[in-house]
């Protein structure tokens, strides 16, 4: 029970970080300079505001169990690469330390996953 409630907890705030990339869509000033600020192409802002929120839709969805490795493995590397980039723009601490907050929340949830949203290794 302990293992299905943090499995759930992690996975839901993770999914709730990516839903939270919809804002990129926007186009609001703050997070254009935010784009801008760490160097990355305008477009990638548009790129990242569809993928994590679909990254977010399939860790929640039943089934799907192909698709959520992908999901897990796309959100690692965004906010890897999040923090990279604020490292790199000198931001402050709690806004590096954000992403490997995140990154920790989904690899708790990605280990403890149900039998049901793993893939199948063969394994006997």
């Amino acid at each position: 029970m302990a293992r299905t409630i943090t499995y759930w907890a992690t996975t839901a705030i993770a999914a709730l970080a990516l839903l939270g990339s919809l804002s990129y869509l926007t186009g609001s000033e703050e997070v254009v300079k935010g784009f801008a600020k760490a160097g990355y192409p305008q477009h990638l802002r548009i790129v990242l505001g569809v993928a994590k929120p679909a990254a977010a839709i399939v860790l929640l969805a039943p089934g799907l169990v192909l698709l959520k490795e992908w999901a897990y493995a796309g959100a690692t590397f965004a906010w890897i690469m999040a923090f990279i980039a604020a490292s790199a723009s000198g931001e402050p601490i709690p806004l590096r330390t954000m992403p490997l907050m995140l990154l920790l929340l989904l690899s708790i949830s990605y280990v403890s996953r149900p039998s049901g949203r793993r893939v199948a290794t063969g394994r006997a």
